[in-house]
């Protein structure tokens, strides 16, 4: 076991379960109102006002400085976008990221939404970006190591579509706080890395480039955005390792139905 990474009692894991359950609610929310011509500063707001409802505090707000309760990473952008006034428009894509803190744990996940009609190439980029992180949830199972996870994302992603896997962000541990050890790369070598024990709690976070791996960071100091201005997909799931299977933490399934019942956005 490495130094600084935490075995989760049953007690505790109840307690991430809880901070999960108001991202993915949060997240469903989002689903519900994104529409073309609303703001990244509007969803910001209300899923401040939708987190705090629910007895549960944004974990992003004030990390580091960042400003905002929710990162909205728009076409290009990675990660870490800093909602603003700018319109979302038809045929963007939306990369929603949400922490929740609430009982003394963090809850991390993240969905990519199409608005309105996206190009093929794309919307093929957010459904292979989201299998890739199922497979890599696969491999979060006792005995093996960090770099299966990996492994299995960036083969699925780079190899087989070829696909520009980020390499300066990574997954992490997620627990009483909101980044802890280990990382959890999209891309190394099976057998590598920290060994995976049952009770870890990881995020896994493919973020997946239509064209180039290569990323550059914003003058604002945050938004994280592809070097050639492709399209760039970010799928994430808080889960603990398992005997067996990993449990899965976050709830993207509460995403997708409100994404049915949106005339706005592209199921996918």
């Amino acid at each position: 076991m490495g130094k600084g990474i935490f075995i989760k009692s049953d007690e505790e894991i109840k307690l991430l379960k809880i901070s999960n359950e108001i991202v993915s609610q949060t997240l469903a929310y989002i689903g519900s109102i994104l529409t073309p011509g609303i703001t990244g500063s509007e969803l910001d707001q209300k899923a401040e006002i939708f987190i705090k409802d629910n007895g549960g505090k944004p974990s992003f707000k004030g990390y580091h400085g960042f400003p905002a309760s929710l990162c909205i990473s728009i076409n290009e952008a990675v990660v870490h976008g800093i909602p603003s006034k700018i319109e979302i428009r038809e045929g963007d894509i939306v990369s929603v990221d949400c922490g929740v803190y609430k009982n003394g744990f963090h809850g991390d996940a993240a969905y990519t939404f199409a608005v309105g009609e996206v190009e093929n190439k794309i919307l093929n980029l957010l459904i292979n970006t989201r299998k890739s992180l199922y497979l890599g949830i696969e491999k979060a199972v006792e005995g093996n190591r960090v770099g299966d996870i990996s492994y299995a994302i960036q083969e699925f992603t780079e190899r087989y579509h070829g696909y520009g896997v980020v390499r300066e962000l990574v997954g992490h541990g997620v627990g009483r706080d909101l980044h802890e050890k280990p990382e959890v790369p999209n891309f190394g070598k099976k057998g590598k890395g920290p060994m995976l024990v049952e009770g870890m709690s990881i995020a896994i976070e493919p973020m997946i480039n239509l064209g180039t791996k290569n990323v550059v960071v914003l003058k604002d100091g945050w938004t994280i955005v592809t070097k050639d201005k492709k399209p760039s997909a970010h799928f994430e799931h808080s889960v603990v390792v398992g005997k067996e299977k990993a449990l899965l933490l976050s709830d993207h399934d509460i995403i997708i139905e409100e994404i049915k019942k949106n005339i706005n956005l592209t199921e996918f």
